[in-house]
């Protein structure tokens, strides 16, 4: 009797803690879930917070390089215009360039220098004596055969008719030669020029085999300037323009033979940027 006791109390007690086992049981596995889905959650938003942050320090980097480059770019435009002098506040031209002027215009027929009104009257005398020194040191032919005029910063060489060519003729005389070389390499010292050759005659009429008129001498004294520029001198041809005025566009009135001597010319427009303009001081 008192072992059946002793039996039934056993198996109770094991009945009790098997029970409370699988209860505890039970419990921690549901708490070992919601730990589980927490820690996933967690990790899915601690993925998105540093995807996130990385789209954050890229922009950041960005934005860091932005301000880097404005910096240089102020840095570079400080510079340039800490070199830069304003003229009559319109033409802005460099110190370096100001110098250059000024030393320039020392050399100038100093009658001329006093007729400059403004500064940028300085400035085209000091373009011109470089130009005519430069392409007519070697041109030949007596005073007044080159003449150079600017306006703003077109260029415009005139040249006449008897340095170039011989009467009623389109081609080009040996003695001339000197003269389109220096002027091939003024045209070739500046990527991109543009130059324009117009030829010009007087009113008296010319018809030959060749020459229908005016106009067919005009244009062939241009072209054969322009194709000894290309093909001896090698000038770039796009950067050319070949042009007739035939007797329409006078310098002064046809009513002597010293006028119509004048108004028988080439004229070389060179058409430059500013900066080349300045670069020819």
């Amino acid at each position: 009797m008192k072992k059946s006791l002793i039996l039934a109390g056993v198996l109770g007690l094991s009945l009790t803690v098997s029970c409370v086992s699988k209860k505890k049981y039970t419990e921690l596995e549901s708490n070992l879930y919601k730990t589980q889905s927490e820690l996933a959650a967690t990790n899915q938003e601690k993925a998105e917070l540093e995807e996130k942050m990385t789209a954050i320090e890229a922009r950041v980097a960005e934005y860091n390089s932005r301000i880097n480059s404005l910096r240089e770019t102020n840095d570079q435009l400080t510079e340039t215009n800490s070199g830069m002098l304003s003229i009559e506040g319109a033409t802005v031209m460099s110190k370096n360039s100001k110098a250059k002027m000024n030393e320039t215009l020392t050399k100038v027929d100093q009658s001329k220098l006093a007729e400059a009104k403004t500064l940028e009257d300085s400035v085209n005398l000091a373009v011109e004596y470089n130009l005519k020194k430069n392409i007519t040191s070697q041109a030949g032919g007596e005073e007044g055969d080159v003449t150079i005029d600017i306006d703003k910063t077109v260029v415009m060489i005139s040249v006449s008719d008897k340095l170039l060519f011989p009467t009623g003729s389109y081609r080009i005389n040996s003695k001339a030669e000197p003269l389109l070389q220096k002027l091939a390499e003024v045209i070739n010292a500046e990527p991109s020029l543009q130059v324009m050759i117009e030829g010009h005659t007087d009113p008296r009429t010319i018809s030959n085999g060749v020459l229908e008129d005016n106009w067919d001498l005009s244009v062939k004294r241009a072209t054969s300037i322009v194709r000894m520029l290309q093909l001896k001198y090698q000038v770039a041809p796009e950067k050319m323009i070949a042009a007739g005025r035939a007797s329409y566009v006078p310098v002064v009135d046809n009513d002597t033979k010293e006028n119509m001597a004048l108004n028988r010319r080439t004229r070389i427009v060179l058409i430059p940027d500013l900066d080349m303009f300045f670069a020819m001081l």
